[in-house]
């Protein structure tokens, strides 16, 4: 399928897409104007934030600790483009010990996660996080 923006699922796939080309970049800001101002994100097995302050904060936390680079990306979208999941395959390192986490040195991991995504006019609203957490304990001890 062509992507050309023109019909609403393409369009919450090109802004999917777009927000994980930022993350693989680094690129916070962009990531954080694909976001809306009061963007929803559930973290895996984690609280529910709120805003994209939370989001930044999020994100400052996860560069101290994490080197990640998302692989084999795969974006599915309801019809009207307000729904979109993504599939892919997170290759890390871990820097620096996340609390309540394991101690870092170092290790790296590779492993399948997802996201689900609300998409409304050209924004994402939530974005809710899921990965194996036992799995990547156990590839970082």
């Amino acid at each position: 399928m062509k992507i050309d923006g023109t019909r609403s699922n393409d369009r919450a796939t090109e802004v999917v897409l777009d927000y994980y080309a930022a993350f693989n970049r680094g690129d916070w800001e962009a990531m954080l104007a694909l976001l809306d101002d009061d963007v929803v994100h559930d973290l895996n097995q984690g609280p529910r934030e709120t805003g994209k302050a939370a989001f930044a904060r999020f994100l400052a936390r996860m560069e101290a600790s994490y080197r990640e680079q998302l692989r084999d990306i795969v974006v599915m979208t309801s019809p009207d483009g307000s729904r979109a999941a993504a599939e892919y395959v997170v290759h890390g390192t871990y820097l620096a010990s996340d609390p309540g986490l394991p101690e870092a040195h170092g290790q790296t991991y590779v492993l399948p996660g997802g996201a689900f995504f609300e998409v409304h006019d050209g924004r994402i609203r939530r974005v809710t996080n899921y990965y194996n957490l036992e799995e990547w304990i156990a590839q970082v001890h």
